[in-house]
């Protein structure tokens, strides 16, 4: 089976193990790529996508046709009213700023519900060291709401907490390096109905980035006002080669392209160059590529719990995103992992990550990512902060096939190195 890659025999059982342990939670996940994907097709066939929409354009991009479609598309995908789809989105960190300096304006106060949010974050709303040009340098307010100490949502908190003197509720639907779980929509429903039967006139905003298509509905779908994302994410389908996209009400995403532009032009202008086809076919392959994605996480969550690892999720718990947490225990497994995941990557196999200071993060960062479009997380790539508890942050994975090789690999470098007991 293994012909072009040595694993130890150990480990080829355990992966048989693994995959029969994993087979009933595949199906589920086989049956949410087939709804999103037909709910894709339909998006696609509604808004007449034709080759016509893939023409380039330059300057100031005026009348650019298939830009306002791939909106129409996306919007329709994420059941919003209306969505914003730009490959000038450096990041999805970019998107969110976007959106936050967007609606917020000064004298207005931003709860998280979901605990402190992702580190890339703190610098836009001004939270620890200072940082120029931060929210909190335009007079905007950040109030959170800490989460139990299982790490799981404090509903109680929240509904004393949350009311009018809030002008945003946001929430943070992937776990970061944190190892709570990640949100489902069900979850993010009920937040949204605190929310706003507390603070009527609020913006719920929601950080989807990981989540889009990991199940068959989106925060839209239950009254979420905004969410933001990164195209090098699920939702760009391992195709787009950069950018990121708001999605929500169609008032809001008005004011966020007047703050991604300039006011009074907005979404008018920005020409797309040669993006587009590209923007449109990752778009297209998105709910598949996440499927392919959370069958790989499901399969190392397997693998490592037969292995004596503790892991989030476990192999056979719901999923909200396509993120798999490992607890390695020590800094040589989690560089060690890292390691094994580059050597499974079809682009820069044979370099060796080393720990490194990364902008935005408090410690140093391991990453591993032979990727096709640099930094795109929706394929095969782990990484993580040297810190305890040393764990790891898996995600990705264009192709299940691939994604289990490499997997096996990263185990396979662990025991070659003598820090995995079969």
């Amino acid at each position: 089976m293994y012909e072009y890659f040595t694993i130890d025999d150990r480990l080829k059982e355990l992966s048989n193990q693994a995959e029969e342990m994993a087979a009933p939670y595949y199906r589920k996940t086989e049956e949410i790529q087939r709804y999103t994907q037909q709910k894709m097709l339909a998006a696609f066939a509604k808004a007449g996508v034709s080759e016509s929409h893939f023409a380039d354009s330059t300057g100031y991009g005026y009348g650019d046709r298939g830009r306002d479609v791939l909106d129409e598309v996306m919007a329709f995908a994420l059941d919003a009213e209306d969505a914003l789809v730009r490959h000038n989105f450096v990041s999805g960190t970019h998107a969110l700023t976007v959106a936050l300096f967007g609606i917020l304006r000064p004298g207005d106060t931003m709860l998280s519900v979901t605990g402190m949010p992702y580190d890339t974050i703190h610098g836009v709303i001004g939270i620890g060291k200072p940082s120029s040009g931060s929210l909190k340098e335009f007079g905007v307010s950040y109030e959170q709401v800490d989460l139990c100490s299982d790490g799981t949502l404090d509903y109680e908190a929240m509904k004393q907490t949350i009311s009018p003197k809030y002008r945003m509720i946001y929430l943070q639907r992937s776990r970061g390096y944190s190892l709570r779980p990640s949100l489902s929509v069900e979850e993010i429903a009920k937040i949204i109905a605190i929310a706003k039967k507390n603070a009527p006139n609020a913006i719920v905003m929601v950080d989807n980035c990981y989540g889009e298509f990991s199940q068959t509905t989106e925060p839209t779908t239950y009254g979420a006002d905004l969410m933001a994302g990164s195209l090098i994410k699920n939702i760009g389908g391992g195709i787009a080669p950069t950018g990121g996209y708001l999605a929500g009400k169609k008032e809001l995403i008005e004011q966020c392209a007047y703050r991604l532009t300039t006011p009074g032009t907005g979404r008018e202008i920005g020409c797309t160059l040669n993006t587009k086809r590209e923007l449109f076919m990752g778009l297209f392959h998105a709910p598949h590529v996440t499927g392919e994605a959370m069958k790989t996480a499901i399969f190392a969550s397997a693998l490592f719990t037969l292995m004596g690892y503790e892991v989030t999720p476990r192999y056979d718990e719901p999923r909200a995103d396509i993120i798999q947490a490992i607890l390695l225990q020590k800094p040589e497994a989690l560089i060690a992992f890292c390691r094994g995941i580059q050597k499974g990557a079809p682009i820069d196999s044979f370099v060796v990550p080393e720990p490194a200071p990364m902008p935005g993060y408090d410690s140093d960062v391991i990453m591993a990512a032979g990727a096709f479009t640099l930094g795109a997380s929706v394929e095969l790539s782990a990484d993580a902060p040297l810190r305890e508890p040393y764990a790891v942050w898996m995600q990705g994975g264009l192709n299940y096939h691939s994604g289990q090789l490499g997997v096996l690999l990263a185990a396979q470098e662990m025991h070659s190195q003598n820090l995995l007991h079969l």
